[in-house]
């Protein structure tokens, strides 16, 4: 595999560990803002929405611009949200800084996406894709829990500024790594638009969407769930998140492998495994043990499913991938916004920390439906008379 690919992998783990890490920053930041705990969860919910929103204008903005030019420039507009973030007096310019950095995620998983399948080759699409988003697990695994660990002895600012630090780096591997022209010819902006007239891809977008929705509605507030539900002390809720990183881990590497060869069977088996780990938390929460063991589960299942998520929107977009990947993105985010609101909402409604859980869970059945519908249109499609492809004039990036 390409260096480049491990360096976009670099790369979303910066990102990933911004856009996770404020679920193990929560008892400090609550603290020092003055604010309550779902109005800490909702700087994952606008980090989200600066996704969903920023991702495909950027997209557009860049079609015509070179890809590693496109990449660098994210880049540094993600450093500039951090630092924001790192220097925020209040809670206000702090949602800012994380909605700055956000506008970057999108367009640079969309674009990074198609570098690194191009850079690895089309038969080894899944795995290159496994390894550029194995920087989100990571992040779980590493990111999120040394954020914790040192907004516990450090400050949250210190976790901040740590990952702007790793995020720099990560911009000089782009420079020196990453071709000039990663790729071949483009097929331009009105094809990367045709890409939306195939139901398919929205159907496939639903599904990332929902079952993005139902991790982060449970994974928003684990660490209230540690503390408050099962019992946990703040000082090992590091641990407890390393653990679910450790599964993320294990399951991006495994549903790389199997994106490839059984795309919808990942899905149809990760989502549902998902779905019932969920429901099977919403008991074993209340044991310390019982915890330890469901938590590694979940984030087993709930990554499991990420590369083939990513796969099946670029194998629907066909030619003209970056701007469908892109919004496949902000699809994810979407689910991101809509999960921690629906975690805070059940919580500020009395219902307790187990509630985000069960509603996870049934977020996931519904992820569960459209990713079911994917294959019925797919069988269709493949039985349906074959119709010649519209020409599309091709330029280069």
């Amino acid at each position: 595999m390409p260096f480049a690919v491990y360096v976009l992998g670099l790369s979303v783990f910066c990102i990933g560990t911004t856009e996770f890490m404020i679920s193990g920053l929560l008892p400090e930041l609550s603290r020092d803002l003055s604010v309550s705990v779902p109005a800490v969860g909702w700087l994952i919910s606008g980090y989200a929405l600066g996704v969903v929103v920023g991702g495909p204008a950027l997209t557009v903005a860049t079609l015509r611009v070179n890809r590693k030019k496109a990449l660098v420039a994210l880049l540094l507009l993600f450093v500039l949200g951090q630092t924001m973030g790192a220097l925020a007096p209040g809670y206000g310019v702090l949602m800012t800084g994380r909605v700055i950095a956000a506008l970057a995620q999108g367009a640079f998983f969309g674009i990074g996406s198609v570098v690194a399948v191009e850079l690895a080759g089309p038969e080894r699409r899944g795995r290159a894709l496994a390894i550029m988003f194995a920087g989100l697990t990571v992040a779980n695994v590493f990111g999120v829990p040394a954020g914790t660990f040192l907004s516990q002895h450090a400050g949250w600012r210190a976790s901040f500024w740590a990952v702007d630090a790793l995020a720099v780096l990560a911009l000089l591997g782009v420079l020196f790594a990453v071709p000039r022209r990663p790729g071949g010819p483009y097929a331009g902006v009105r094809a990367e638009f045709t890409a939306f007239r195939n139901p398919r891809v929205w159907v496939a977008l639903s599904t990332s969407m929902l079952t993005q929705a139902a991790i982060f509605c449970c994974f928003s507030y684990l660490s209230k769930l540690f503390t408050d539900v099962s019992g946990f002390s703040e000082a090992t809720v590091p641990l407890l998140l390393t653990l679910f990183g450790v599964g993320c881990f294990a399951g991006s590497l495994v549903g790389g492998r199997f994106a490839d060869r059984h795309l919808l069977p990942n899905l149809y088996g990760g989502i549902a495994a998902m779905a019932v780990v969920l429901a099977v938390l919403t008991v074993t929460a209340h044991s310390r043990v019982a915890t330890v063991a469901t938590i590694l589960a979940f984030g087993l299942t709930a990554f499991s499913i990420n590369p083939a998520l990513q796969a099946q929107v670029m194998r629907e977009a066909g030619d003209a991938p970056t701007l469908a990947t892109t919004t496949n993105t902000s699809a994810f985010n979407l689910g991101n916004t809509i999960g921690p609101w629906v975690g805070g909402s059940v919580i500020g409604a009395g219902l307790g920390y187990t509630a985000p859980v069960w509603s996870g869970a049934l977020l996931a059945v519904a992820g569960l439906g459209t990713a079911l519908l994917s294959g019925v249109l797919q069988r269709r499609a493949a039985a349906a008379p074959a119709k010649p492809a519209a020409s599309v004039p091709v330029t280069t990036p």
